[in-house]
């Protein structure tokens, strides 16, 4: 039987904060339209002030060649600037680019393991490892990219992803408290329609439980694939969501900010419950629970 395979329901449940609402250009903009678009977020972003509070952490992943102008539009604002991928060292390595040089560039978050690169640059568990590891050094905090290639019982696709997080941070579990998890089921990746919200907070929970056996049940763990307004309010212990290119339009973005906004006033004061201890995580903006 596969680790942390059950039928029952999970042990663990977890008020999930900070929320976490970003979005990946990937390749779908040009250099104008990424400063016009970059420039009409952080206009979403001032619009909403409770966002300064830091319980809900807006983050954007243009381009590589768009992150020096794009920390320049984002300079004084809760927004987080991120890369959608980063080499594992420095040196003779021709088309990578550094996690310390992102790190210069005033890169906060960076992008591993996605499906696409795992896909179509053979990027296999090593070297998501190798990758993990370098941004850590260099100051960054990997948002992991994790997710079952098809629909599976929640406890499984929970052990499948569970191991995943494992290979990256090859069992040091001082570093996977770290990284934000993205989960992102690779059969919902471009769907018409989400994963349904049932689904996603039993992979979360039975995840979480896996990941208290660490001390990391309130790892932050938000979920992407085809997600849209409307699908926050119904996940349970999910901390957010993580756009594609719905949130393209820079209202639609502001609109899930205002859905996690709502989640966040109406989780009240922080707090959880576990059968074992409290967390521990190192995250952008703190701790899930904390």
């Amino acid at each position: 039987m596969a680790p942390g395979y059950s039928r029952t329901r999970p042990t663990t449940f977890w008020a999930s904060r900070p929320l976490y609402i970003g979005v990946s250009t990937k390749m779908y903009m040009g250099y104008r339209h990424s400063m016009s678009w970059l420039e009409q977020v952080r206009s979403e972003v001032d619009a909403r002030p409770a966002l300064v509070a830091g319980r809900v952490v807006p983050f954007v992943i243009p381009s590589f060649p768009v992150l020096p102008d794009a920390a320049r539009i984002l300079e004084g604002s809760p927004l987080l600037l991120g890369a959608q991928n980063c080499g594992w060292a420095e040196g003779p390595w021709t088309g990578e680019v550094s996690p310390r040089l992102l790190a210069e560039l005033g890169v906060r978050l960076v992008e591993i393991g996605h499906a696409e690169r795992r896909r179509h640059f053979a990027e296999d568990d090593a070297v998501v490892a190798l990758k993990v590891r370098a941004a850590v050094e260099a100051g960054l905090t990997p948002l992991l990219c994790v997710g079952e290639e098809a629909v599976a019982d929640p406890a499984v696709s929970a052990s499948f992803v569970f191991q995943q997080i494992s290979a990256a941070v090859r069992d040091d579990w001082e570093t996977a408290g770290r990284v934000v998890i993205a989960y992102e089921p690779v059969w919902a990746i471009g769907a018409a329609e989400p994963a349904g919200a049932a689904y996603v907070s039993d992979v979360v929970a039975h995840l979480r439980d896996l990941l208290a056996e660490h001390g990391l049940a309130g790892l932050p763990i938000i979920y992407g694939g085809s997600a849209k307004p409307g699908l926050l309010p119904e996940l349970r212990g999910v901390s957010g969501l993580f756009l594609g290119r719905f949130a393209h339009d820079a209202a639609n973005f502001g609109a899930v900010l205002d859905e996690a906004l709502a989640a966040d006033e109406a989780l009240g004061p922080p707090r959880w419950h576990s059968p074992t201890k409290p967390p521990r995580c190192s995250s952008p903006s703190g701790c899930v629970g904390k």
